[in-house]
């Protein structure tokens, strides 16, 4: 039996008893909830409160279950009302949040200082400027502006996304007590590019807490300024994950993959166990630097963080770097042996392999995810329409084109028009691919003319090649190899008169002609 609860004395009044306690399944909950039911779904005010809280808060992704019986209950009181807003405003769809508030509203239930810092903390999820605006008239109207849990969210939301001197004024340096104030400011001037002002405040700080180390270490690494976060790294009293992911981030964008693989090493030999993020910056430095010794090393540790099983993140991640790195049958196994696949993920191996050749085997895969009723979406054609280039299929290519449009309502951009100039080009359709530039909806780019003027290189039409090189030349008139690819079309042809008037216009320009360069790579 439920064990009935009489207190009601104040909105918030909140006592887990045992059974609530031991609430943490979606079965166990559903159990007490038909139990609820059964005697009187809206007659004890205590157990609706901890229908409440459980489902929204305490079991994972129930929140969607919360509004289900939200809905039902015929006068939620104030605790359940703030519960509903803090759980929608941490879940993937805090957009509810604000729902939720409007029709508290509508049904005159009065906030209270809990109330306003859920909603505005859904709203700088959110980037909702207007709305968190209009939230902070409401703070004002309903006399919670000096509140110090309002008030502190009120600087968070204006430093991240709105007013940043709101923030500024909203805040009270004398206050000294308010390390979470003086946090959000630092965040919200760092978070904004102005690392002057936020470490001004940074260092004004009476008392640092491990979120603002985190913060300005993070706003040094992002702008490439590693001497500056290494700087502050070494000063952090204690480090956390997300300290070690900052560094190893900002050392990975800077292209300082060394420094980053051995910022790892220092991490897990001081025994700070690593995350999701840390793995996926170190791949993506494998990824780059093309290092797939180091990838293969890396990727046996994702394996022991998960237990054996891979994310959908880390999946593609891996997918993607040994596909960079020329081992398309581990991308393979790696895609093979993942148990949840979505769109991206087939992405992955359908460009992996048609960027590195295997035509046939792309366009398999790509005909596979479609029969297992995967929409594909724009990368996913760029996939199958690189692939049908590379394996000459022109017919299959210009389907695929049509049947991105006409059944998935996928307008081309920029890639898939010039995959199709590249098809046409490939097979020696040069007056097709001209008629199909005539006709794209987007102005052709310089890529789609150097494509078009390659191919009539390999396919010698010194007409058709003029006539890119002329639209090129309008798109940007420096680049050497343009020059050159028209110069030697004339000289397969023999017209050496047309391969020296090309190199003059060259000289007359100034446009030197880049020297060749190799790169070999040993041990």
């Amino acid at each position: 039996m439920i064990r009935r609860q009489t207190n009601d004395k104040t909105p918030n009044y909140h006592q887990r008893s045992a059974l609530w306690g031991e609430c943490t399944t979606f079965r166990k909950l559903r159990q007490i909830h038909a139990t609820m039911i059964i005697n009187g779904f809206n007659t004890n005010r205590f157990n609706l409160r901890e229908l409440i809280y459980v489902s929204a808060l305490v079991i994972p992704s129930g929140i969607s279950y919360a509004h289900q019986v939200f809905d039902h209950i015929t006068q939620p009181d104030l605790f359940m009302w703030n519960t509903m807003l803090r759980g929608s405003a941490q879940s993937p769809n805090p957009g509810k949040t604000v729902s939720l508030f409007t029709q508290m509203e509508k049904r005159d239930v009065k906030p209270d200082r809990y109330t306003f810092p859920f909603v505005l903390k859904a709203c700088t999820k959110l980037s909702w400027v207007n709305a968190g605006s209009a939230v902070h008239g409401k703070v004002m109207k309903h006399g919670f502006e000096q509140n110090t849990f309002a008030k502190n969210t009120l600087i968070y939301f204006h430093a991240n996304v709105g007013d940043i001197e709101i923030a500024s004024a909203l805040f009270d340096y004398s206050d000294t007590n308010q390390v979470v104030a003086w946090s959000a400011l630092t965040a919200g001037y760092a978070r904004r590019g102005n690392l002057g002002m936020a470490r001004k405040v940074f260092d004004e700080m009476p008392e640092k807490d491990l979120i603002s180390w985190n913060v300005m270490i993070t706003g040094y690494a992002k702008r490439g300024e590693m001497e500056s976060a290494r700087d502050l790294f070494d000063q952090v009293p204690k480090r956390d994950v997300v300290t070690w992911n900052a560094m190893i981030a900002g050392y990975v964008n800077c292209g300082l993959h060394t420094q980053a693989m051995e910022m790892f090493k220092e991490m897990t030999s001081l025994g700070e166990q690593p995350d999701e993020v840390t793995m996926l910056s170190l791949v993506t430095a494998c990824t780059d630097s093309g290092d797939m010794d180091a990838g293969e090393r890396i990727h046996r540790s994702v394996l022991d963080l998960g237990g054996g099983e891979l994310s959908i993140l880390l999946g593609n991640a891996l997918i993607d770097m040994y596909a960079k790195c020329g081992n398309i049958d581990k991308a393979f196994k790696v895609f093979n042996s993942m148990k949840e696949k979505v769109v991206t993920t087939w992405n992955s191996i359908i460009g992996g392999l048609a960027f590195h050749g295997h035509s046939e085997e792309a366009i398999r895969v790509f005909n596979e995810m479609c029969r297992l009723k995967l929409r594909p979406n724009e990368i996913s054609f760029v996939g199958v329409l690189v692939a049908c280039s590379h394996a000459g299929r022109v017919q299959e290519g210009r389907e695929y084109f049509r049947l991105m449009r006409d059944k998935y309502k996928i307008e081309p951009n920029e890639r898939h028009y010039g995959c199709m100039v590249d098809l046409l080009g490939r097979a020696g359709l040069l007056i097709e691919a001209f008629e199909f530039v005539d006709q794209m909806k987007i102005k052709p780019n310089g890529v789609i003319w150097r494509t078009l003027l390659g191919s009539c290189k390999v396919h010698n039409n010194v007409e058709l090649g003029r006539l890119a090189n002329e639209q090129l030349l309008k798109l940007r008139w420096s680049e050497s190899g343009d020059y050159v690819l028209l110069s030697n079309i004339y000289a397969s042809q023999g017209e050496w008169d047309g391969a020296e008037r090309v190199r003059k216009v060259m000289d007359n320009k100034g446009v030197l002609k880049e020297a060749a360069s190799s790169l070999v790579d040993t041990d």
